[in-house]
């Protein structure tokens, strides 16, 4: 669950923007936690290669959003990650969907 902390102008436009923004923080974690990485482990970095959304219908940015993640596929350093962002009422806001590069050296 996520929310601006605090209340927003009724731009919706600035709304767009800030769930932009944070639909890139965490969207390649699900990537990582199927192979037992984390970007804290101090040898695991990655580079976003895409980053594509969709936006089906108005929401507000400072009220509580469900962001649903998945990773279906990794292979060869890439991950696919998926994500979908749900109102508090169930309703499909925005589909999210990155290819991420990923690299892990060895712990010093």
């Amino acid at each position: 669950w996520l929310r601006v902390d605090g209340p927003l102008p009724d731009d919706p436009l600035l709304h767009v923007c800030l769930m932009t923004y944070a639909s890139d923080m965490t969207l390649l974690d699900p990537v990582l936690l199927g192979h037992g990485l984390s970007w804290m482990d101090g040898h695991t970095t990655g580079a976003s290669l895409d980053h594509a959304m969709w936006f089906h219908r108005p929401f507000r940015a400072d009220q509580w959003l469900l962001y649903a993640q998945e990773s279906p596929v990794a292979h060869g350093g890439r991950g696919l990650a998926r994500g979908e962002v749900f109102t508090a009422a169930g309703e499909l806001v925005v589909s999210v969907v990155q290819e991420g590069l990923i690299r892990t050296g060895r712990p010093e």
